[in-house]
């Protein structure tokens, strides 16, 4: 069994859980301007796990067929025959229980906008079929991660720094972009939408670039308009590099260290967003 469970967390990449976590925790520490209680605490917790390994699982599920075809993906977890996608869709609508049970402990804002939350995530799986605007719509479901932290603790979306769930998305649709890249050739043999597949892998980094600059532009208004201090600007500049590095050891005719770019460069800027919030917040 715990082998089983192994392989389903690895097929979901549930270490990953790192790019939307820590801007839903942001959302909920900027809305008290202080650390919620654990209750709460625990519960956005389980919530962003839940929301996330339901979606990812269903990802894998939608998309089995294609990734059986890709020679990158075809040794996943379902294509290979590691997981039965039975076992899979279990997995799903377990997830998708906790999450729901979680939104449901917080308060009632927070369980009404569940729904639109997970939808959005699990309509992310079907927009490659029709839209190379899909790195948009996976940028707009994890807008939502700030969003649902600040309900959580406040029940309501007064006061909210929309500019930070904007700036979500653009940094999301961003790196997103870049990591489309491995697979711009095989989208268009496919039938599928990105925009490597659709502009190039030159046009689609030049327009992550210009995603990634919106998005700088952006956490910098929040740190205004939610009248942060001198240690989230510090955390920014932090950013700033991360971002610049990311585009730095990739390029369009280089894809070998695209995984630091994803995983090191995103994750890095997820939790130093986070962590100079939480130190501007106790100390000022």
């Amino acid at each position: 069994m715990f082998k089983k469970i192994a392989v389903l967390l690895e097929m979901i990449k549930f270490k990953h859980t790192v790019f939307a976590l820590p801007f839903a925790l942001m959302g909920a520490f900027l809305a008290g301007r202080t650390v919620p209680d654990g209750v709460t605490f625990g519960w956005i917790i389980l919530a962003m796990v839940g929301a996330r390994t339901s979606a990812m699982g269903f990802n894998r599920i939608v998309d089995r067929r294609f990734d059986q075809q890709n020679p990158r993906t075809a040794e996943r977890a379902i294509p290979a025959g590691a997981v039965k996608v039975w076992e899979a869709w279990a997995m799903v609508i377990l997830a998708a229980g906790l999450f729901f049970f979680a939104c449901y402990n917080l308060n009632r804002l927070t369980l009404l906008i569940s729904p639109f939350a997970l939808g959005l995530t699990f309509l992310y799986s079907l927009t490659k079929r029709f839209t190379w605007l899909c790195h948009v719509v996976l940028g707009a479901a994890l807008a939502f991660s700030p969003l649902g932290g600040w309900v959580a603790v406040n029940g309501s979306l007064t006061g909210f720094p929309y500019v930070l769930s904007i700036g979500v998305l653009f940094w999301v649709a961003g790196f997103d972009t870049v990591y489309a890249c491995l697979d711009a050739d095989f989208d268009r043999d496919a039938g599928l939408f990105s925009l490597p597949a659709r502009f190039g892998r030159e046009g689609a980094f030049k327009l992550a670039v210009l995603l990634h600059v919106i998005a700088f532009i952006l956490f910098t208004i929040t740190g205004s308009q939610m009248d942060l201090h001198i240690i989230y600007y510090l955390g920014l500049a932090i950013t700033a590099g991360a971002l610049f590095y990311q585009h730095l050891i990739v390029n369009p005719k280089d894809l070998s260290r695209i995984k630091m770019s994803f995983f090191s460069m995103n994750g890095l800027i997820s939790l130093t967003l986070f962590g100079v919030t939480w130190l501007d917040l106790i100390a000022f």
